[in-house]
């Protein structure tokens, strides 16, 4: 149990210990929320791995949106083609499991506020380390819910020189380190608290009944605490509730179906109209408007499509115009749709957490116009779009996403053309890529050996 003496201190307000008279805040309350984001939190974090895994980084640089990262790229693989809904199930879960624990974490913070003003602010070398850890949990989750927020909201106006890919990324891994270091230091406590009160009990002790915990040497029971106006069973269905709000109110846009039109919270929520009025339309992130590209750039008079072939004897990608890449030959829109068609059924997935339901895209195989351009094995394939602003411009697929029987260069999707705002007159759809990766308005194709 702690002394008392510090409450009638010279300290000024938050400082002094006094100024904190919540009855119900103490080490059970907040061991509880502790443990649900020490469940959490690595589920989110290593889909947060995972989706920047699908991305292939160590494909090729134009993938690369963290360059230099070391030894933080260990864990990196080749993202699998199948099964097809694994990264629209990592994405969906990643993204909602994030604002799910937006409330947990508010409510977290709010029941150890008092340890932030803890006074004086080190007295040995524990302290320091668990203070440390204190600033990079808080800091950093602070950090990862703001960029991750802002990101599903589409809006990526960083700060010049930061892209969201690069901060979220390292931040994702300053904070679990000190995630960790909090965890381990916290994690006796947090199981001493949790034993010491029947959850049960707790869960049965109505406002009347509610009594504030005994004095810790925390520092979190209020020292002259006023009566309660909420019990401990109380805050929990709060917290609780809100969280499954903010869940419900998004996880539609990952779920599709009906479920579709109560994702109110989430920019891709809604369903849209339709392809030329033929069938049901789906979303997008970035309109041919917001890439720059018109109707007359993808006028099927003029549009063609270019194969080419390139010799690499590194894993960079070599500049554009050098003699690496041979022109093998220039393809109509015409000419495509004379080729052996195939249809596949495949969704949509992004970053954001947003999805669609599987679509009926038609076209031809990547594998087929490897082939044509003399590549019938390629190691990987860059894809380069005509769009004129924007990121995710260009892409490079990996061999098994090239030769993929269901990836496609599509020219239909849901038995009608293609939109100018879904790519048209083409664009690549490949089974479990991301969806900037699905490169639209595509201008060539460049199949590597």
């Amino acid at each position: 149990m702690r002394q008392k003496s510090r409450a009638d201190g010279p300290l000024p307000g938050p400082f002094r210990e006094s100024f904190w008279r919540s009855p119900i805040r103490g080490p059970w309350l907040t061991s509880v929320f502790g443990l649900v984001l020490l469940i959490g939190i690595p589920v989110m974090f290593a889909t947060g791995l995972f989706s920047y895994a699908a991305y292939n980084p160590n494909l090729a640089s134009v993938n690369d949106e963290t360059p230099g990262k070391g030894l933080l790229g260990f864990y990196l693989f080749s993202w699998p083609t199948h099964p097809i809904w694994l990264y629209r199930l990592n994405q969906g879960t990643h993204v909602t499991l994030g604002l799910v624990l937006v409330p947990i974490v508010l409510f977290k913070l709010w029941s150890v506020l008092p340890k932030l003003f803890e006074w004086p602010p080190l007295h040995s070398l524990a302290h320091l380390l668990e203070r440390i850890s204190l600033v990079a949990v808080v800091g950093g989750i602070i950090f990862e819910l703001a960029t991750g927020i802002l990101n599903i909201q589409t809006y990526y106006k960083f700060p010049q020189g930061g892209n969201f890919y690069a901060l979220h990324f390292y931040g994702a891994w300053v904070f679990i380190g000190g995630f960790v270091m909090h965890v381990a230091i916290k994690f006796p406590a947090m199981v001493r608290a949790l034993r010491g009160h029947s959850t049960w009990d707790v869960l049965r002790t109505d406002l009347a009944r509610t009594r504030p915990e005994p004095l810790d040497a925390g520092g979190l029971v209020a020292l002259q605490p006023d009566p309660p106006t909420i019990s401990r069973r109380g805050m929990l269905a709060f917290a609780g509730g809100a969280s499954a709000l903010v869940g419900l109110l998004v996880v539609g846009q990952s779920l599709g179906g009906p479920f579709r039109k109560t994702a109110l919270l989430a920019p891709h929520g809604q369903e849209m109209t339709g392809v030329n009025g033929a069938s049901p339309d789906f979303q997008v992130n970035m309109t041919a408007e917001g890439a720059g590209v018109t109707a007359a750039d993808a006028h099927a008079s003029i549009w063609t499509l270019t194969l080419n072939s390139e010799v690499i004897t590194g894993t960079g990608m070599p500049p554009e115009g050098t003699d690496t890449v041979t022109k093998v030959t220039t393809l109509t829109r015409a000419d495509l749709l004379k080729l052996e068609q195939h249809t596949v059924s495949l969704p949509i997935a992004c970053v954001e957490g947003w999805s669609t339901e599987n679509q009926t895209w038609t076209g031809v195989r990547l594998a087929d116009l490897a082939k044509m351009a003399g590549v019938p094995e390629p190691s990987s394939m860059l894809t380069r779009s005509m769009q004129k602003g924007g990121a995710f411009s260009r892409a490079v697929m990996s061999q098994a996403q090239t030769i993929d029987p269901d990836s496609l260069l599509a020219l239909r999707v849901n038995g009608a053309d293609l939109t100018l705002d879904h790519g048209y007159p083409a664009r690549v759809i490949v089974p479990d890529a991301p969806g900037v990766h699905n490169t639209k308005w595509v201008s060539s194709l460049t199949f590597r050996r």
